[in-house]
């Protein structure tokens, strides 16, 4: 589904929250809202989400390959075989996110909180003692 950052916007403040598989390649969204939305399978390929408020959002098997998610706010978001190969999670909140299978090869998780989050390879992130 092709759309544009206006309607996608404008869709969402009335509501809307299903978003499954759009076509968002290199948008810009800092800083927006997009609580609890269904981003799922969507194409997000080098797009700037950096400070966005993704928390509750669905983002599984969404391509997120070189995204800018610097300070994003992703808890208990769900990347579950997200694609994040390069993206930059600088200083993001993943605080209970779901990693599960996702594709962190070369991403940057500089300073992110990942505190109870679940990672690629199943397991829940426990800050060591």
């Amino acid at each position: 589904m092709k759309i544009d950052v206006q309607e996608l916007l404008r869709q969402y403040a009335a509501g809307t929250r299903n978003f499954h598989r759009a076509n968002l390649i290199g948008v810009d969204l800092r800083g927006v809202d997009l609580r609890a939305a269904d981003l799922s399978g969507a194409n997000l390929i080098g797009a700037n989400l950096s400070t966005a408020n993704l928390t509750d959002a669905n983002l599984s098997r969404a391509d997120l390959s070189r995204a800018d998610l610097k300070r994003a706010h992703l808890n208990q978001t769900n990347l579950r075989e997200a694609n994040l190969n390069g993206a930059d999670l600088s200083r993001a909140n993943l605080a209970r996110a779901n990693l599960s299978a996702a594709n962190l090869s070369r991403a940057n998780l500089n300073e992110a909180n990942l505190t109870g989050a679940q990672m690629p390879d199943g397991k829940f992130y426990q800050i060591p003692e």
